[in-house]
């Protein structure tokens, strides 16, 4: 749309509305104090047989979802956990979680510790393998993956991705992947930063002592070769990064 057809926008009255250039001189204005901190960051949920999300008379069902999909958090949208997801890794930190045992707490972490933390040193392993403190809750290793998943059509969305349990193996897995590629430069050899790959996400069923369940499986795909792509990922690493400071 042309400057001209822009400032002779008209509602329906009649009244002149404002131009889309005004609102792109404006960018971001009103934003300045609202960091990553102060937004609902997506979770890329893993959904499973018990996922509320995936049962169709639970109040928290998404329509068109199943086990083994992945779903965003706040927007509702549904990835096809077979087909996979691309996703860019744009930060990473590890985290303790302190949880009660389901149904005798808040559904939420009761602390959480961050990595460097000597709270495991607090613990024992009770009979199902969980780290126990001494009131009685359990410590979760969780691998806090950062990621854009960019979509098929060229947009783009922030996500979280939370790897713990069994699922622990594939984020440290992810990690080693990424600390293992190198590029070459004018200068030899250096390592590339974590959001200038693109990764391939999919889930797959799993199973072990009788039970079944979803989880990750992670594929590399190759650099990032859309310049606006990487500049988006680039941003979503600064944002991270500026609300640590």
């Amino acid at each position: 749309m042309s400057d001209t057809i822009n400032e002779k926008r008209e509602n329906s009255k009649g009244e002149k509305l404002p131009s889309t250039i005004l609102f792109e001189e404006d960018s971001s204005s009103g934003f300045e104090n609202v960091k990553s901190t102060s937004l609902a960051l997506p979770i890329l949920k893993l959904l499973q047989n018990g996922s509320g999300e995936a049962q169709k008379r639970n109040q928290n069902y998404v329509e068109g979802s199943e086990p083994g999909m992945l779903l965003n958090t706040v927007t509702k949208k549904l990835y096809d956990g077979a087909k996979g997801v691309s996703v860019i890794p744009c930060h990473y930190k590890l985290e303790y979680q302190e949880w009660s045992d389901f149904g005798t707490g808040s559904g939420r972490p009761e602390n959480i510790y961050a990595d460097g933390s000597d709270i495991l040193d607090k613990t024992t392993k009770d009979g199902m393998g969980k780290d126990r403190l001494e009131n009685g809750n359990y410590i979760l290793t969780v691998g806090q993956h950062f990621v854009v998943v960019a979509g098929e059509d060229g947009s783009t969305e922030t996500a979280l991705i939370s790897m713990s349990s069994s699922q622990g193996k594939i984020s440290r897995k992810w990690n080693s992947m990424m600390m293992s590629i190198t590029m070459d430069g004018k200068d030899g050899p250096y390592k590339p930063s974590s959001f200038s790959h693109i990764y391939k996400l999919s889930t797959v069923l799993n199973s072990g002592k009788g039970n079944q369940w979803y989880g990750y499986n992670i594929q590399k795909v190759g650099p990032v070769s859309n310049s606006s792509l990487y500049e988006r990922a680039k941003q979503f690493y600064q944002s991270l990064s500026k609300d640590k400071q």
